[in-house]
């Protein structure tokens, strides 16, 4: 139990170590741009390596494509919720809030996952943990630094980050405890459920907004980050 709740740590504290880093300068909005498009390109690599790739292998298609669709309309849904939110906030409130929430929906289910390996005897390799930070971090600098755009205080801030990787943190521990119940069908729609709230969180919020900030450069950063998370990815398997 100590160990999965060490590696749960691990793996969510890019999410606050991202709040940190956003609150001690503003970021130049084409640097913040190049960083999300990097985020991006990892996320892409994470989801058809990682979340996928181990989806099929494990269940099959049937759960993976159910969890994909669960995960899309539950990410959809929560945040249709969060945009009316803001417009009785009044907007500024509520900036950020996107990539914070896919980044909860996307942790949740996959350090579940991780803690199920880590039941099952499954070593975590340096590789995977490397690419966890680089798909995460980008997520919090940039959901950070639009929250303090916003007019959020900087100790919110942290709080909601610090939040979001507890509850990561935790679901490594849950993982691990009911790992023993949790059939391969089950393991296989967490993995799906992550990659369809993170394929609509990038397509609906992370690129159009690396588009927005880092313009010609977005591509190139997406592309370098898919290619780092993929290698990453390559060398852990």
């Amino acid at each position: 139990m100590l160990e999965s709740l060490l590696w749960g740590a691990v793996a969510a504290a890019p999410l606050v170590l991202g709040a940190v880093l956003a609150g001690i300068r503003a970021w130049p909005d084409r640097l913040l741009g190049i960083v999300l498009g990097f985020g991006a390109g990892a996320l892409i690599a994470s989801i058809a390596f990682e979340l996928w790739q181990d989806g099929l292998e494990q269940g099959g298609p049937v759960p993976l494509a159910i969890g994909v669709a669960l995960g899309a309309a539950v990410y959809f849904t929560a945040d249709r919720l969060v945009e009316r939110w803001a417009k009785r906030a009044g907007g500024g409130a509520a900036a950020g809030v996107p990539l914070a929430l896919g980044a909860l929906l996307d942790g949740i289910p996959e350090q579940l996952v991780l803690g199920f390996g880590l039941a099952d005897g499954a070593g975590v390799s340096v590789a995977l943990v490397v690419a966890i930070f680089v798909s995460n971090l980008p997520e919090s600098i940039g959901s950070s630094s639009d929250l303090l755009d916003g007019g959020v205080k900087r100790p919110a801030v942290l709080g909601i980050w610090s939040a979001v990787a507890a509850l990561c943190a935790l679901s490594t521990v849950a993982g691990w405890a009911l790992a023993d119940v949790a059939s391969a069908s089950i393991r296989t729609g967490l993995n799906g459920f992550a990659a369809g709230a993170l394929l609509v969180m990038m397509v609906d919020s992370m690129i159009p907004e690396a588009q927005k900030r880092a313009k010609d450069l977005a591509g190139v950063a997406t592309v370098f980050g898919f290619a780092l998370a993929a290698g990453l990815s390559a060398l852990g398997g």
